[in-house]
């Protein structure tokens, strides 16, 4: 045969994050959307079907810190229906000026507890689970099984490979920040059984000790985590 005779040969392309999508069985009925989020359901990416979905979406965010505190109040002001935060700490006055999700009267107070009743009163159609602890290598898969999108908000390395582990293996989509000084950094990380890219594939390894300032020393500029 020559060249222009060969028999065609079809490559997979890159993987579709819309194969993640909340499927559709999960979905409200069409029409049970409030006007809460009629300004974001007019841009043409999103609309009804989109907002649908994210109400139906299950996110676990791991840590509620600087990166976290943010995120959090941004999922629920979207609508998303199912978040759970895992955090172990608890607040201090000195995470007040970043982490705004937190008040003076939530001192003292389990990050992951002060934060679902912020949450839920921000928006009361949000469940909102609360977990004072961490993920861990003893149970990560049983508690990252079952959600839609998992985002990292932690500071040490070892928790960090870690979630992005189980997600590899749970085929769940990773989003994942950091931030430092004046700049932060972010990346979504999905393993697509294979066909994606881990924040493992990127960094193989973690730093050697004393190569990267480690919190709490760090100086950190509030608005960069918004």
């Amino acid at each position: 045969m020559g060249r222009n005779d060969e028999e065609p040969t079809t490559q997979e392309g890159p993987p579709s994050i819309l194969r993640r999508a909340v499927p559709e069985h999960r979905l409200a009925p069409p029409g049970g959307i409030g006007e809460r989020y009629l300004r974001q359901m007019r841009l043409p990416q999103l609309g009804e079907l989109g907002q649908r979905r994210l109400a139906a979406a299950r996110v676990a965010v791991i840590g509620a810190g600087g990166l976290g505190a943010p995120v959090l109040s941004y999922l629920a002001a979207a609508g998303i229906g199912e978040i759970t935060v895992f955090d172990p700490d608890t607040v201090d006055v000195t995470n007040l000026h970043r982490q705004v999700l937190f008040t003076a009267q939530d001192l003292g107070r389990p990050k992951a507890v002060a934060a679902a009743e912020h949450l839920r009163l921000q928006n009361p159609e949000a469940s909102v689970t609360a977990v004072v602890g961490t993920v861990t290598p003893a149970d990560a898969l049983e508690q990252l099984a079952g959600y839609d999108l998992v985002l990292d908000g932690t500071d040490n390395f070892p928790t960090r490979y870690m979630a992005s582990d189980a997600c590899e293996i749970l085929d769940i989509p990773l989003v994942w920040g950091s931030i430092l000084a004046f700049a932060g950094q972010v990346s979504v990380f999905w393993g697509a059984e294979g066909r994606g890219v881990t924040y493992r594939d990127v960094h193989p390894v973690p730093p050697r000790p004393g190569r990267c300032p480690a919190a709490p020393r760090p100086g950190c500029w509030a608005c960069c985590a918004a």
